[in-house]
């Protein structure tokens, strides 16, 4: 059924070429964008004369292209903030930074509400499950959604939808009636709607900024979303702190109407939408084949799953750490949220100003995300703990954005709601199985034993992974203690002659 690499290479490769070159010989008018006013960052929709010499090989200071391993072009960004020369970007862009700090309020204030209702840490970990739970089951049929139906509109009633469920939640708890069974459905019906927002989100990006800038939108899309989560915790300590947890479930209510405005508001002709596919039988099980056949999905996609299974579980264990190792209050648990929050926003802002992602670091991210873990889990003070959740979330977002935009640039346009979705399924899905696990051991041997155990199974992980791709690329570790100017003393080197490797040796 999957066509051979070459030929699925020599396809993509033209798709992608006709939506980001306007001189493209029959590319699509809906597919290009308008030429625009150059100047500053901003000025304009997109720098025509930058993609130029990005695209041309012998155009002077060309900065390094690479290919992905299924053909795809794409080069290093041109600068930390260069996709918000896209018009339609920059609105999703604002619109996001208001609705994720809402979301982030809701957060804090959902896992407080919980654990003041109940008292228990394995309380917070069945909501998270909860919340998780329907993308575990049905993760992969909001990614054909996705695939199935326009991104933009499909956007619109997913933010709507969730809208409406956080008025809801506030309604309940500034009313007086809300109970942890309340909770518990609120976060079932909002995993839900998150089954289907979540691939269409991802797979969106490449419609409003093309494949050259992708990999910098994934990255400036982390950093909004740490922003907000720097802003959100704080805001959201101080709001249960005086007036109680409903309001910020109220003012996350209101969020959601910026990015529905943003998404309202942006040029339909400038956006660069993937057709559709039609409705047809098997198209699941396409998608599935489709990451198989190619390690460069397939791995990374596995790490992934162990990575957000049981590396990410910090609702259950920041709960923990706050109330019962370091016995602190909501403002000094909101404290703990920012400062990995901190971390994240530094090593999202360090991936838009790379190049193309490569799997090496992708591993490298993870291997040392799982090992800070279980330096964390011996941390002797509250302040030394913050420290190092600080350190943990530069790579743990190092981890998530390269993970996201090596998947996308590898992915065909027509498969990449699927791919993205499956990687939601494997990256959150694992949630309601690794949170009442990682609940359990904290409740059961307190929060220091469950973070090691997460840092452990992250870390092993992130080894194992790396063998398996050095192998099927054919790479070997080669230590040069004499490596001369611009050299490294550590690298990956082919086992064979130059250019003679596999293709999956590119992506590593």
């Amino acid at each position: 059924m999957t066509p051979p690499a070459a030929a699925s290479a020599a396809t993509r490769t033209r798709t992608d070429e006709q939506t980001t070159d306007p001189a493209a010989p029959g590319a699509a008018a809906a597919d290009t964008q308008a030429p625009a006013p150059t100047g500053l960052p901003g000025s304009g929709d997109d720098d025509p004369d930058e993609r130029t010499a990005a695209d041309d090989p012998a155009a002077p200071g060309r900065t390094h292209s690479a290919a992905s391993p299924t053909g795809a072009r794409f080069t290093r960004p041109g600068g930390m903030f260069s996709s918000l020369r896209v018009r339609n970007y920059r609105y999703y862009f604002a619109g996001q930074v208001v609705s994720n700090t809402g979301t982030w309020m809701q957060r804090i204030a959902q896992d407080w509400l919980v654990l003041s209702l109940t008292g228990s840490p394995l309380a917070v970990g069945i909501t998270t499950a909860m919340q998780f739970l329907p993308m575990l089951l049905l993760g992969l049929f909001g990614g054909v959604l996705a695939d199935r139906m326009p991104k933009r509109r499909l956007l619109i009633l997913t933010q709507g939808a969730m809208g409406l469920l956080a008025a809801g939640l506030a309604a309940l708890t500034i009313g007086g009636v809300v109970t942890p069974s309340y909770v518990y459905v609120f976060a079932l019906l909002l995993g839900l709607v998150t089954v289907v927002d979540n691939p269409t989100r991802q797979a969106f990006v490449s419609e409003m900024v093309g494949p050259k800038d992708l990999a910098n939108a994934v990255s400036l899309n982390a950093a909004n979303f740490q922003t907000a989560r720097l802003v959100g915790p704080a805001v959201a300590g101080l709001l249960i702190a005086a007036v109680g947890s409903g309001w910020a479930f109220a003012l996350n209510a209101l969020s959601f109407a910026a990015v529905i405005g943003g998404l309202l508001a942006m040029r339909t002709s400038e956006l660069r939408p993937t057709t559709p596919i039609a409705r047809e039988k098997g198209q699941l099980r396409e998608g599935l084949r489709y990451v198989k056949e190619r390690p460069e999905l397939l791995w990374p996609m596995v790490l992934a799953g162990f990575i957000g299974t049981f590396g990410f579980n910090f609702p259950t264990l920041l709960a923990g750490f706050a109330t019962d190792t370091f016995h602190v209050g909501a403002g000094q648990y909101g404290l703990l949220n920012t400062a990995m929050a901190v971390g994240s926003l530094t090593g999202a802002l360090l991936a838009a100003r790379r190049g193309a992602p490569r799997l090496r670091r992708l591993v490298g991210a993870a291997l040392g995300f799982g090992l800070l873990e279980v330096v964390a889990a011996f941390a002797p003070g509250y302040w030394t703990f913050a420290l190092l959740l600080t350190l943990i979330g530069v790579f743990g977002l190092s981890f998530n954005t390269s993970v996201n935009a090596s998947l996308q640039l590898a992915t065909e346009p027509a498969m990449r709601g699927r791919v993205m979705g499956l990687l939601m399924l494997v990256f959150t899905g694992g949630t309601p199985i690794g949170a009442p696990v990682v609940g359990w051991v904290t409740a059961s041997y307190g929060p220091r034993i469950g973070l090691l155990a997460c840092g452990l199974v992250s870390a092993a992980a992130a080894a194992v992974v790396g063998l398996v791709l050095a192998r099927g690329a054919e790479l070997r570790l080669r230590l040069d203690l004499h490596p001369g100017r611009g050299g490294r003393v550590v690298a990956l080197v082919p086992r064979r002659a130059a250019n003679a490797g596999p293709e999956l040796a590119t992506a590593c």
